[in-house]
């Protein structure tokens, strides 16, 4: 599918606009696929409360207002009939990661750095191109590296996280 996001953020330099297509093209990947499997009924997602917040969602019942929108909060598209489920979505960051510890996922996974749901397009300044993005696919991979290191050496010298 990269290629197909990479054909329709060709020259978008707007974030906002950069959200909206990539989140419209999420779901049309996702249902894509979903449709092709024997029995789809549910469909689960991580949104967490932040999430709801910033994107003035049907949730804050219209009391909030779009600080930016997230691709999992966009409505689904016209015919598509799954029931949503969204078990963290009254939680903070930082719960979620108790809840993960409580469930026994790996600390590694629990206190990895979280990927932004619009990907590497929206850390993009300007416009979306393949050289740019492989660029930011390699300094994103340095700064993690980094950033997992500085975690080991600081749980080891304290057992606290800088999460």
């Amino acid at each position: 599918a990269e290629d197909r996001y990479a054909a329709l953020l060709d020259g978008v330099t707007e974030p906002e606009e950069k959200r909206r297509i990539i989140g419209t093209q999420f779901w049309t990947e996702f249902f894509a696929v979903a449709q092709q499997l024997d029995g789809v009924k549910y469909l689960a997602q991580g949104t967490i409360y932040p999430d709801i917040i910033e994107s003035g969602a049907r949730k804050t019942g219209g009391k909030a207002s779009t600080i930016k929108s997230h691709h999992n909060l966009i409505p689904f598209p016209e015919g598509v009939h799954f029931d949503l489920i969204e078990p963290l979505d009254h939680f903070f960051k930082d719960e979620v990661r108790e809840l993960g510890l409580a469930l026994g996922l790996p600390e590694h996974i629990v206190y990895r750095q979280p990927f932004p749901g619009p990907g590497l397009a929206i850390r993009i300044i300007g416009a979306v191109s393949p050289e740019k993005l492989e660029i930011l696919k390699n300094a994103d991979a340095i700064v993690r590296e980094e950033l997992d290191a500085y975690n080991a050496r600081l749980f080891e010298a304290t057992g606290e996280r800088n999460s």
